[in-house]
């Protein structure tokens, strides 16, 4: 059976667990239709325009 020679240290060991941790930032583009923030390769909630297309009905407050 496979067994480690030595002890990790801890530097070590908390270096190989820190991979986990990391968060990364939501990418946001704006829409070429109407400008609202939307993250890529999603159609956007403020108008429903994707690939310079309606493709989902939006309701309007009101």
């Amino acid at each position: 059976m496979a067994v480690p020679k030595r002890k990790k240290t801890p530097p070590k060991r908390d270096m190989r667990r820190a991979n986990h941790d990391k968060v990364t930032p939501v990418e946001v583009v704006a829409c070429p239709n109407c400008g609202e923030a939307v993250r890529p390769h999603r159609a956007c909630a403020a108008c429903g325009h994707y690939k310079g297309r309606k493709v989902v009905a939006v309701k309007t407050p009101g």
